[in-house]
């Protein structure tokens, strides 16, 4: 049985709670898309800690300099000799740090982070320095991931005591939050764990097939502090069902068996003098089994039968738009090189000669002097993964041959996407209204699937199918991949946004969904795929600043040469 959604904030509302009791020793992980949800859990986690707990966000592509911390360049150039400047590990020192997109985290931005909440603090030994700063912070993984190569390191996640899937819960039991506990009296508690406590949580995990042995230790921990909060001298059952079902049962790879239905109650013993005491066969670990089992997210026993564990990524796996050194792209930091063999790093070669100013200069002198151990040039990477989102015209008498050339199209692109790491969706519209056929995927089989099962025939609802591709783009664009949107279509529109037949109204609503599109910044090319050329699709190109091209007869080939030239980084 699982639990309703107002049961879940209420779980979520005791997480944050016991986050902020003790953040350095819990971490958390929240499964939630972008939305007042997610948001409100995190206010609810600020409001907790107070103001005098930092709460630190870490960047997308953030640098080692950034995170770990490095020379203060001013200060150095200013006094003559290093000077250490904190980074954002050691500025969250006693507070939290929230990571968004925490399933894009690359695996040496993983490593450092894992090793500061192993060590308690940040060592920095480079450019003349070497200095050692605390940095005990509670972690906050915001996972937005979707397909099995989006998910968390695994150092990260198993690190995080407590997982939380907020996807269930609808923006309406928000106004359910619960007032916030006594924090100062929780922390003063030192609540007494019981011999068997540690024993029943490690046979538990054992149980749900949990490898980690890290994981029955902090679900002693959050035993302890859900006791702390309760205002209890010793950690009870109700503690242990707590962790249980906030570290384990999110971990948890199977179910037992014999646990899906609650152990019978036992009837209350005889009275007067002469009752024998008797002793129970219900085990301490059935007894936690069946009090967190109701208090389960939905999906989660569905999941555990099906065989399917917690999502999370090895520190070697690869995953989708993993970027490599280029020679133009992004800059992701520096490295001791020659400027002629690549782009001069200006700060990064000031900050290595720093160090040095007081020993190469003479006497009364005031120039820099700079030697070519300290030049510095940029380390680049290679634009984000690309979506390419088809936005097919499924509608009227011509779209067997719409259909078969996107067929082609597809597939020779898919054979591209497995060497450029890409990604192609399709979004077909007819009838009434547009449908997604085809999520993002690299999976020919999936495409092909998806292609052969596409139908033909109906009205034109234009407006509908811009605005599906335009949602998905959107999509994808928070997700850290560049969409590309190709539409597929003769431009001449009869369905409106409402659904109801008319042609001018179903221009006008076309028009004003491709002009969306484009103050989104979304690149696009609209393939006019009339027997003539149609001004109506040269209209609709211009109001979604997307090239236009006219195709009138079926070519894959030249369709995919289009495609690749729009899809190809700039510049």
């Amino acid at each position: 049985m699982s639990a309703a959604p107002d049961a879940i904030w209420g779980q979520a509302c005791l997480a944050a709670a016991l986050v902020a009791l003790d953040p350095a020793g819990t971490g958390v992980v929240i499964r939630a898309r972008p939305g007042p949800v997610r948001e409100a859990w995190l206010a609810h986690l600020h409001a907790l800690l107070g103001p005098d707990s930092p709460v630190t966000r870490l960047p997308a592509a953030t640098t080692d300099d950034a995170l770990l911390g490095g020379l203060d360049l001013p200060a150095t150039l200013r006094t003559g000799r290093p000077v250490a400047q904190p980074g954002l590990l050691a500025r969250g020192d006693g507070g939290v740090m929230v990571v968004p997109m925490a399933e894009r985290l690359g695996p040496g931005t993983a490593a450092r982070i894992a090793q500061a909440l192993d060590t308690g603090a940040v060592e920095v030994a480079r450019d003349g320095i070497a200095v050692r700063q605390p940095a005990r912070f509670g972690l906050v993984l915001l996972d937005e991931g979707e397909g099995e190569d989006e998910a968390l390191p695994a150092c990260l996640a198993d690190r995080a005591a407590i997982h939380l899937d907020l996807d269930p819960v609808p923006p309406g039991v928000l106004a359910a939050t619960p007032p916030p506990p006594d924090l100062a009296a929780a922390r003063a508690a030192r609540p007494a764990v019981p011999e068997e406590n540690p024993e029943t949580l490690c046979a538990l995990a054992a149980r749900l097939g949990i490898a980690s042995l890290r994981a029955p230790l902090l679900a002693l921990r959050v035993a302890r502090l859900h006791a702390a909060l309760a205002g209890r001298d010793i950690v009870a059952d109700p503690d242990l069902a707590a962790a249980f079902g906030l570290v384990l049962a999110p971990r948890a790879r199977a179910w037992p068996q014999d646990a899906e239905e609650a152990p019978p109650a036992e009837p209350p013993p005889p009275e007067g003098d002469e009752a024998e005491p008797r002793t129970s066969d219900v085990t301490g670990e059935d007894r936690i089994l069946a009090a967190a089992a109701t208090s389960l997210p939905p999906g989660l026993l569905a999941r555990l039968v099906a065989g399917e564990g917690p999502r999370t990524r090895s520190p070697g796996a690869g995953r989708s738009g993993a970027t490599a050194t280029a020679r133009r792209g992004r800059p992701v930091g520096a490295r001791p090189g020659d400027p002629r063999r690549g782009r001069l790093a200006l700060i990064e070669t000031l900050r290595a000669a720093a160090p040095w100013q007081r020993l190469r200069r003479g006497e009364g002198e005031a120039r820099l002097r700079i030697a070519a151990d300290d030049l510095r040039i940029r380390r680049l990477v290679q634009r984000r993964e690309t979506t390419t989102i088809f936005a097919v015209d499924a509608s009227g008498s011509a779209a067997l041959e719409r259909l078969a050339e996107v067929k082609g199209a597809v597939e020779s692109l898919l054979a591209e996407c497995y060497v450029r790491r890409d990604r192609v969706a399709l979004v077909a519209f007819r009838g009434a209204g547009a449908d997604l056929l085809l999520a993002p995927t690299r999976s020919l089989v999936r495409a092909k699937r998806a292609l052969a099962s596409l139908p033909g025939g109906g009205g034109t609802p234009l407006a509908a199918g811009i605005e599906a591709a335009g949602r998905l783009a959107a999509a994808e664009r928070r997700g850290g991949r560049s969409p590309v949107v190709l539409l597929l279509t003769d431009g001449r529109a009869n369905i409106a946004r409402s659904g109801a037949p008319g042609r001018a109204q179903a221009a006008s609503d076309a028009l004003a969904a491709a002009r969306t599109l484009a103050r989104e910044g979304t690149r696009a090319l609209v393939i006019d795929t009339a027997a003539r050329p149609q001004e109506a699709a040269r209209g609709l190109a211009a109001a979604m600043a997307a090239r236009y091209l006219a195709m009138p007869q079926a070519d894959a080939a030249r369709l995919t040469k289009a495609v690749l030239r729009e899809t190809a980084p700039p510049g």
